[in-house]
């Protein structure tokens, strides 16, 4: 197989920085927040709607260099606030920011009046010193609209698309995040994840993206799915990148009582990314998580010599969980709490005029040939049906799918195979973009870690035909360090990162 001819993108001087090396830049003065600023606008003005048409980017901050040369101003007066000061960040946009840019989850319903105030996401990276530069495309409303969804699309937004090869799915929902991050259209970036929403794009896209454990990063001001799963991850292209911006994220806040815990799980950086992460782990593969591409199975293999000759031990077992018990009662409690959890948020909107599921579906009826022109909303239809929190379907389901996913899945895989890791693929390489049959998903690991809710860490292994594969490294609650240290070893034993080509196809 052959690709195609490249679309002409022209060189980047910013191409694969990293946020050290670009504070390093800002410290010696040979550049500023402003002129890093200017030249991730220009990339994405090249890229995002002209040459590629990327449609990474939904819109860019009308106030994005106002901010840097504030940040310019103040390094000069009091030094840099940490690792993020004048370093532009992508926001997907189903994360509230209190300013003039507009939060929708890619929807028009949503279109007409920026969110009141920050999520606490937001607000925490501005306190850090960050650029906010942009709002981020995302398959709409998270990827939980219709059965029959193409990753990637918004009708704010239009089809995001993969860099490495353009007819390719950029994976949802976080996909504008991942494509952002993989093109070089800003230093780093963040998503939200409910069952792979980051995990799948950051792998798609060959990057890394940590979806961490539920609770230690606020849910406060992101339009939701579901409050046992939802949480906003990283996403960048180096794992100290992205450990650099979680550790931002994390807080305690009032507002998500889920986050109680969170103020006393800060990640020691200079620990977790020393040098011998890998030295006497004991790591196990779930080969039952394996077997849906042979290529992909070999990428397994070529990354468990990589392990062990770092000094690692690696066991194969299987993690043996219900599958399709999980995933039915999975699709319950996203229903029943997304139902529940959507009407809290719509309140939080007072210039909107929506105020519960029925009212956004009665929108997309109304607006049929620009919401709806490819697929349907049979997610939402699902949800409008369902009951109150209270109801006991609501309540077997949760109770089911936690028990199969924590005490007899991950927790019991790690005690009986004295693994401290579960490996497997994230996901499959990208299928072909279908905006009239949908997504063809045929494998990946993102459901038990995210039912669960303990952290889950990709990280590049390599390529199938020029598309990047992902490495899954998850764990016990909490345990969100040690996959980091775990995928940053394994990220300096390989280095398989490399920039897309903005391949045209396949042939």
């Amino acid at each position: 197989m052959e690709a195609d001819t490249s679309t002409s993108v022209a060189p980047f001087e910013l191409d694969e920085v990293t946020l050290a090396e670009l504070q390093q830049s800002m410290e010696s003065g040979e550049r500023t927040a402003r002129s890093i600023t200017e030249l991730y606008l220009e990339r994405i003005e090249a890229l995002n709607q002209e040459g590629p048409e990327l449609r990474a980017i939904i819109e860019t901050n009308p106030d994005a260099l106002a901010i840097a040369d504030a940040l310019d101003t103040e390094r000069r007066a009091t030094g840099p606030r940490g690792p993020l000061h004048g370093i532009p960040i992508a926001l997907k946009d189903n994360i509230d920011t209190g300013d003039r840019m507009q939060t929708t989850a890619g929807s028009l319903a949503l279109l007409g009046s920026p969110a009141p105030t920050d999520a606490h996401v937001a607000e925490r990276l501005r306190a850090a010193g960050a650029v906010l530069i942009a709002k981020a495309n995302l398959s709409e409303w998270a990827n939980f609209r219709s059965t029959r969804s193409s990753s990637g699309w918004s009708a704010r937004g239009g089809q995001c698309r993969n860099p490495y090869i353009l007819d390719r799915s950029p994976c949802g929902s976080s996909s504008g995040s991942g494509v952002a991050v993989a093109a070089n259209l800003s230093a780093a970036a963040v998503g939200t994840e409910t069952d792979g929403s980051v995990v799948c794009p950051a792998a798609i896209n060959g990057i890394v993206g940590i979806k961490p454990t539920l609770g230690l990063v606020s849910r406060a001001g992101i339009v939701p799915i579901a409050h046992s799963q939802d949480t906003a991850g990283p996403m960048a292209r180096t794992v100290a990148d992205a450990a650099a911006l979680l550790s931002v994220m994390i807080g305690s806040d009032p507002r998500d009582p889920v986050t109680a815990d969170a103020a006393g799980r800060s990640i020691d950086l200079h620990a977790i990314l020393m040098p011998g992460s890998l030295k006497g782990a004991r790591l196990g593969l779930a080969r039952d998580m394996m077997g849906f591409h042979d290529k992909v199975d070999g990428l397994m293999e070529e990354a468990v010599a990589a392990l062990r000759d770092a000094g690692a031990e690696v066991v194969d077992f299987e993690l043996g969980l219900a599958r399709k018990t999980i995933d039915d009662a999975e699709l319950l409690v996203l229903a029943y709490e997304m139902k529940a959890d959507m009407a809290v948020y719509l309140a939080t909107r007072p210039d909107i005029p929506h105020r519960s599921m029925a009212d956004l579906i009665a929108f997309n009826e109304a607006n049929r040939d620009t919401e709806m022109p490819w697929f349907g909303q049979e997610l939402f239809e699902l949800c409008q049906k369902k009951g109150s929190l209270e109801t006991p379907e609501y309540l077997e389901a949760l109770a089911t799918s936690k028990r199969l996913t924590r005490a007899e899945g991950i927790d019991k895989a790690l005690v009986a195979h004295g693994i401290e890791a579960i490996m497997a693929p994230t996901a499959s390489p990208a299928w072909t973009i279908d905006l009239v049959v949908g997504d063809h998903f045929i494998g990946g690991s993102s459901t038990p870690a995210a039912v669960a809710g303990y952290p889950h860490i990709t990280v590049p292994c390599g390529f199938v035909q020029q598309l990047p594969v992902g490495l899954s490294f998850f764990g016990a609650r909490w345990s969100d360090g040690r996959m980091i240290a775990l995928a940053h070893g394994y990220e300096q034993a390989t280095g398989h990162r490399r920039p897309p080509s903005f391949v045209e196809t396949l042939r």
